[in-house]
């Protein structure tokens, strides 16, 4: 008797999603947009308390949220590792509640993971970054399973691709992109 079961197709690995607070969403967004396997990155707010907050309400620092990447990409071309080597060099994850002149709680360095796999990624990374003594100062990144989040308003979202020319983005965000494409030239998308 033949067998007529359909083989097993090796189909590729799904994607997956990361989300990263490093400062105002705008310039996190501005670089991340450019890394090769990021395939979506999306500006919103996560791990507070309010459901579907604006940005007036973020900003205020009543709801807890942080401003926040939702990074979606395909393992098979970047590595968490390297995501997160990025999201270290771009930030600075030593201040608390503020990245350079933009000072609240929703400004805080974290890391919301949506895995027990990448929590435990995020946690070698970071006893590495405390061994090597990369800062002067200890990171105070806020390492926690993603939750609440949610999409900021459309305006929020390719800002800087948007705005180039925008004041904050030329002093900040365009700063960091290129900073990323010295350290990083082997990982800008083509």
């Amino acid at each position: 008797m033949q067998n007529t079961s359909p083989t097993p197709s090796s189909s590729p690995a799904p994607h997956e999603v990361i989300t990263l607070g490093g400062g105002c969403f705008w310039c996190t967004e501005a670089v991340f947009v450019q890394v090769a396997g990021i395939t979506d990155v999306e500006s919103g707010y996560c791990n507070g308390t309010t459901a579907n907050p604006s940005y007036e309400q973020v900003c205020s620092g009543d709801t807890g949220h942080n401003e926040v990447v939702r990074l979606e990409f395909d393992p098979s071309e970047i590595s968490l590792r390297e995501i997160l080597e990025i999201f270290f060099v771009i930030h600075d994850p030593t201040t608390l509640n503020q990245q350079g002149h933009d000072v609240g709680t929703q400004y805080r360095s974290g890391i919301y993971t949506s895995t027990p796999e990448q929590l435990s990624v995020v946690q070698a990374v970071l006893a590495e970054i405390a061994e090597s003594k990369t800062y002067r100062k200890p990171v105070i990144t806020e390492v926690l399973p993603l939750a609440n989040y949610w999409p900021a308003e459309a305006y929020h979202q390719d800002y800087f691709e948007n705005h180039p020319n925008q004041g904050y983005c030329l002093m900040v965000a365009a700063p960091k992109v290129e900073k990323f494409r010295k350290t990083f030239a082997n990982l800008v998308k083509n």
